[in-house]
């Protein structure tokens, strides 16, 4: 097992893959800017290196200045945790020139996965089934055509990145040219690559997505869905598993095509399959995530397998602990507790934390990087906590969340709480029914999304 391995994060996902690595009796080093010297995830680690100012993009995401912490450290493998350069070629193949283990995919996967139209044409030659679309880059006047045939409303999506950039849903084929530029300009700023593809929206639809664990000896571990329908700007804010929206019948076919397509690419380490759910529950693929997931907890739950832990595990060369489809009892629910003030358009809301109180009981787990006197900066994603809650049924569960969302006691900045509270009360929610518009569909009819 490797002896010393560092934290290319900051952050709940940090402080989460410390304790991982303290677990398996690995030294754990953490880097940090200087506006995060004194954060949690600095203070649990053995050992901590300062790798640049705030920015990210002096920071988190000079790969030179993680590739020397690690050297100086006598580091052997990093892990990316998610964001930042989880999903970075270019980082792999700078651990590779350095002898380090980088504990994620391959370079080679991860090049041919994260630009998302390479991947359709990858998951059409495994047999996943495909939203109608173009198979790679369109221009302007080719997205007209495709738009046109397989019939409005489309998305146009960039070929690179995600998290909703360079994302834009044209109703007709009067907004497409406007769309088109606005997304490609969007895309050019955010990942450097203005190209766009073109896929048909699928309308009312569900977000589910497959978790997977491969292993370097051919073994693959699937380890069932996770519901994210629940969205603001494409960003997920509540997540659950089981799915109230799939069938056994529906399941099992996702989780047979994820397992074709891994092996088909030689997948190695953890990913997650994203996939729509159509009006009559019929699944497209839409990406891959060649990472650990923010909501990864809820299929831990329901499992029992310590995703993180598999990881390293895989990275050192082991087998898989569990092959096949993966065991699982219960419900999950997490809920991502944002610094957003819900009121104001989910505006960011950087700050002091004067008060934090994490809720606790039997089913109840909390991720996070916050303390009371914590500063949360500006510079970086609004998450502060996941609460993450499991018990035998979904009706047991949520009412487990919305206690445990009660007691959690946060002041001195806004948040999202109070919205998820609302969330997971009402009436739609409970019945299992929703979809990716739910946020649209309420505003008015939940009282944390109010104008203040």
């Amino acid at each position: 097992m490797f002896e010393r391995v560092l934290v290319a994060n900051r952050g709940e996902i940090a402080v989460r893959v410390i304790r991982a690595l303290h677990e398996l009796d690995i030294e754990a080093v953490a880097v940090y800017s200087t506006a995060d010297r004194d954060a949690l995830h600095v203070k649990l680690a053995d050992r901590a290196v300062c790798i640049g100012p705030p920015a990210a993009s002096d920071s988190y995401l000079v790969i030179s200045n993680i590739i020397a912490a690690a050297e100086t450290t006598g580091a052997t493998a990093i892990h990316p945790g998610y964001g930042f350069l989880a999903e970075n070629a270019e980082l792999v193949d700078a651990c590779a020139d350095n002898d380090i283990v980088f504990i994620g995919p391959s370079a080679d996967v991860m090049r041919r996965l994260g630009d998302k139209a390479q991947a359709k044409i990858e998951m059409r030659s495994a047999g996943v089934p495909l939203v109608p679309g173009t198979d790679g880059a369109a221009s302007l006047a080719e997205a007209r055509t495709v738009a046109a045939e397989i019939g409005y409303p489309v998305l146009l999506k960039a070929t690179a990145g995600g998290g909703g950039k360079g994302m834009r849903l044209v109703h007709g084929p009067d907004e497409i040219d406007d769309a088109y530029a606005a997304a490609s300009n969007e895309a050019e700023a955010a990942f450097g690559e203005g190209a766009l593809y073109v896929e048909r929206a699928v309308t009312p639809a569900r977000h589910v997505e497959i978790q997977v664990l491969c292993d370097t000896h051919g073994n693959v571990l699937t380890l069932g869905e996770r519901e994210c329908s629940i969205q603001r700007r494409h960003q997920k804010l509540v997540e659950e598993s089981p799915s109230p929206a799939l069938t056994p019948e529906t399941r099992e076919a996702m989780e047979a095509a994820v397992e074709r397509a891994c092996r088909a690419l030689g997948y190695v380490n953890a990913g997650t399959f994203e996939f729509l759910l159509g009006p009559e529950g019929e699944p497209y693929f839409i990406e891959v995530n060649c990472r650990l997931q923010v909501e990864h907890p809820v299929t831990e739950l329901v499992t029992g397998i310590d995703i993180v832990r598999e990881q390293i595990r895989v990275a050192n060369g082991a087998n898989l602990s569990h092959v096949g489809r993966a065991e699982r009892s219960g419900h999950a629910i997490e809920i991502r507790i944002n610094a957003e003030d819900p009121t104001r358009g989910f505006t960011p809301a950087p700050g002091t934390v004067t008060r934090f109180r994490p809720p606790l009981g039997p089913g109840v787990r909390v991720d996070t990087a916050t303390y009371e006197g914590a500063t949360i900066p500006p510079y970086y994603d609004s998450l502060i906590a996941k609460l993450i809650v499991h018990d035998d049924t979904r009706s047991a569960a949520i009412s487990r969340a919305v206690r445990a969302l009660r007691e959690f006691e946060i002041e001195g900045i806004p948040t999202t709480r109070d919205l998820a509270i609302d969330v997971l009360g009402s009436r739609e929610f409970a019945s299992g029914r929703y979809s990716t518009s739910y946020l649209e569909e309420m505003e008015g009819r939940l009282p944390s999304l109010a104008p203040a």
